[in-house]
């Protein structure tokens, strides 16, 4: 490999310089210590670069299905393994993804079923989840975000506005899809769902983490517990508390 292509930032005489063979012992270490560092940093962002790669960790086996008994053997990602010799298909196995949500019990006229780690024990440091949407005629799936998954979306029926907003400025990407369309939320950040048919919607979402999370921004910011201070809260959307 050229030391050019390794050290493209470096000038060529630089490089010249840090190769020559030096005729004395002296002049070794001195251009040694003088290219250490350089080197050195090379090394650690090249390091940094491996363990950024991705986010859920690499599993280091073929599977590790979760359960929940505490006196099994390893700990890895959240989960405890299950013992491989008792492993069935069953453990990578989830039915009912076929029936449609219950939409009637959400006031926003939405319902979301997520298959994580929680459910499809399988999933357990693969780094992916599954949830199906369904929408009555207008109902919503509030602005919310995943701080742990990256989402990806196919609509199957009806016409949905989604949309994201990207941290700041807080510049907005908004679509209508259709049915067929596919449309991707980049991980954490704030997003939505919206049916603006006269008929009801169904997607289909993939996300890039076993355990992606949820934070729906109104129950975060006004239904915490304990709540957050009103003069927090009137302070931040510039309102009057008494009112």
């Amino acid at each position: 490999i050229s030391p050019y292509a390794l050290f493209p930032s470096l000038t060529q005489a630089r490089i010249r310089r840090l190769l020559v063979i030096p005729q004395d012992r002296d002049s070794i270490t001195s251009n040694m210590m003088k290219g250490a560092p350089y080197l050195f940093t090379v090394a650690i962002l090249a390091l940094a670069t491996t363990l950024v790669s991705a986010y859920d960790p690499s599993p280091l086996q073929d599977f590790c299905v979760a359960i929940n008994n505490t006196d099994s053997a390893v700990f890895v990602n959240g989960k405890f393994c299950k013992d491989p010799a008792t492993i069935t298909a069953n453990d990578f196995f989830f039915p009912g993804l076929n029936i449609p949500g219950n939409t009637a019990a959400s006031k926003l006229g939405s319902s979301v079923n997520l298959v994580n780690v929680d459910k499809l024990p399988g999933l357990n440091t693969l780094g992916i989840s599954l949830a199906r949407l369904d929408f009555t005629p207008y109902g919503l799936n509030p602005p919310h975000t995943h701080p742990r998954g990256t989402e990806l979306l196919v609509v199957m029926e009806g016409t949905l506005l989604v949309g994201f907003v990207t941290s700041n400025p807080n510049k907005l990407f908004t679509k209508v899809l259709n049915k067929g369309d596919v449309f991707v939320f980049p991980i954490g950040l704030i997003h939505f769902q919206f049916n603006i048919g006269q008929t009801n919607a169904v997607a289909f979402a993939g996300l890039s983490s076993q355990n992606p999370g949820l934070i729906t921004i109104a129950n975060a910011v006004f239904g915490s517990n304990p709540p957050i201070n009103p003069d927090v809260l009137a302070k931040a959307f510039q309102l009057d508390k008494n009112r």
